[in-house]
């Protein structure tokens, strides 16, 4: 059965000689990989993302099902103190 994450026997497997969590940390970062720190201070991988750099594909940006700007015209109208709700439907 695998796990979501790597362990350190894996971690430690991919970065030998380095033993220091922080030097594992830099190197795994070099390869690209997106790293965490656990509490403990070592290195967090999600095997996922030890797999996508291993095939080499590139990070996906998040999903975003707006046009990702802010609505300007609202924002000013909230920050003038404009109706807002029922009462502005109204007109």
């Amino acid at each position: 059965m695998t796990t979501l994450f790597l362990s350190d026997a894996e971690v430690a497997e991919i970065c030998q000689p380095l033993v220091a969590p922080s030097a594992q940390r830099r190197y795994l970062a070099s390869l690209g990989l997106i790293v965490n720190r656990k509490p403990n201070g070592r290195p967090l991988v999600a095997r996922g993302e030890f797999e996508r750099v291993l095939i080499g594909r590139p990070p996906q940006p998040a999903q975003n099902s707006g046009a990702g700007q802010p609505n300007r015209a609202a924002l000013l109208q909230v920050i003038n103190g404009g109706k807002r709700g029922p009462q502005a439907q109204r007109r």
